[in-house]
């Protein structure tokens, strides 16, 4: 890859220094606590090689697996194998897009230990958290797991 900069000058950098200096800055913060997800798993750049390279702490799968898991069986079968191989490879994973009942109750028969979505909040501005928290949060029962949900904050508009 070559690029100019601001002054002009040409410089070039290989693919593998061009990874490896990712590698080194996702890995430095990691040394200052940071935790770090895999936003969208399972469509554009992210990648299975993604969670052998780097160290994630959180894979999200991304709202177009699991908006139709009820009735499409590849769905169904796509969102299964992620929650599977996040436990195994002790990978916290979150569902994005939960709008329906029968998506959570697929979710946690499958135990799918969080979840995130409309079906247990719109997104609320931080000034509103403390009126709304008690009227919007759910708590789930599930009968092989329970599957925790997330409640985002957004910036006043």
């Amino acid at each position: 890859m070559a690029a100019t900069n601001a002054l002009g000058r040409r410089w070039a950098a290989h693919r593998s220094q061009l990874t490896l200096d990712v590698e080194l800055s996702v890995q430095a913060l990691k040394d200052l606590g940071v935790n770090l997800a895999l936003d969208d798993f399972g469509t554009g750049y992210s990648s299975l090689s993604h969670l052998k390279r780097f160290p994630i702490d959180t894979l999200k799968i991304d709202q177009s697996f699991v908006r139709d898991l009820a009735t499409d069986a590849d769905d169904a079968s796509i969102v299964s194998a992620v929650i599977s191989m996040g436990e195994s490879l002790h990978i916290r994973v979150v569902a994005e897009g939960v709008e329906t009942r029968e998506q959570l109750t697929f979710l946690q028969e499958h135990s799918c230990p969080e979840g995130q979505g409309y079906y247990f909040s719109r997104p609320v501005v931080p000034g509103n958290l403390r009126d709304c928290w008690g009227a919007t949060r759910r708590k789930p029962t599930a009968r092989k797991g329970s599957l925790t949900s997330r409640l985002l904050l957004t910036p006043q508009s």
